[in-house]
């Protein structure tokens, strides 16, 4: 445990003093939300569109966070070989993942920290809230997102894995309906969407943190589907060398 706990502070460090994953994890979320919910050109069709930003923000975060932070960091862990020569000291590969996965969460929870109180401040006033269900799809979420980002990160050199990941948070962005409404996309990207993790993630968080959780459970086996399928795959087809 001292073992995990002393790789786990290292991960954090890393994360805090990188201000490149700062401005990832932190300030591209509480720019977004502030910015669009500020000024009116989204056309959310909700009274307030915190109301229709604030879930898929938190949703952002934990893309920004599972897949992009912890696969751009791994994957140049990797191609500076750092993976393989921590994977054969006492700490071992089992603590090592531990550590990355702990490393997930708390930043997770500083995130959440972070834009839950500025979303209140700008507005936001959860009804019928299912906070639960809310952080059920939180962890389904994370775990989606952080297969999909090792999974790059397993296969890829650092610098295309880079390109791959920010390229692929753009994708997912744009396209999961976390600040663009899917009715207002193109009748083929609105199906493509559906079936992404991103659109899957922000869809079930909003209908928990704004409707309660009383709708279909669609979105639920779409990113269940991703959460079973993304880790499999990386775990599998992961390479430490």
């Amino acid at each position: 445990m001292s073992r995990l706990g002393a790789q786990l502070a290292a991960e954090l460090r890393v994360t805090m003093r990188n201000g490149e994953q700062l401005l990832l994890t932190l300030g591209i979320p509480v720019l977004l939300l502030v910015f669009f919910s500020t000024v009116d050109v989204l056309p959310t069709g909700m009274t307030h569109p915190v109301d229709f930003l604030a879930p898929g923000v938190l949703a952002l975060a934990v893309m920004s966070t599972a897949m992009v932070s912890l696969g751009i960091g791994t994957g140049f862990e990797r191609s500076y070989r750092v993976l393989k020569r921590l994977g054969a000291t006492p700490l071992g590969r089992g603590r090592l993942l531990a550590a990355k996965i702990a490393a997930v969460v708390v930043v997770e929870l500083i995130q959440f920290a972070v834009l839950v109180p500025v979303a209140v401040a700008l507005g936001w006033r959860p009804h019928r809230t299912n906070w639960a269900l809310a952080l059920a799809a939180v962890v389904v979420g994370t775990v989606a997102f952080a297969g999909l980002g090792m999974l790059l990160a397993g296969r890829l050199r650092g610098e295309l894995n880079l390109a791959a990941q920010n390229g692929l948070y753009l994708v997912l962005l744009l396209l999961g309906g976390m600040v663009v409404p899917w009715s207002k996309l193109p009748g083929a990207l609105r199906a493509v969407a559906h079936l992404l993790p991103s659109g899957a993630l922000s869809d079930v968080l909003r209908d928990a943190l704004v409707s309660g959780g009383i709708r279909p459970g669609a979105s639920w086996l779409v990113l269940g589907g991703w959460a079973v399928v993304t880790p499999v795959l990386a775990a599998t087809l992961f390479r430490w060398e």
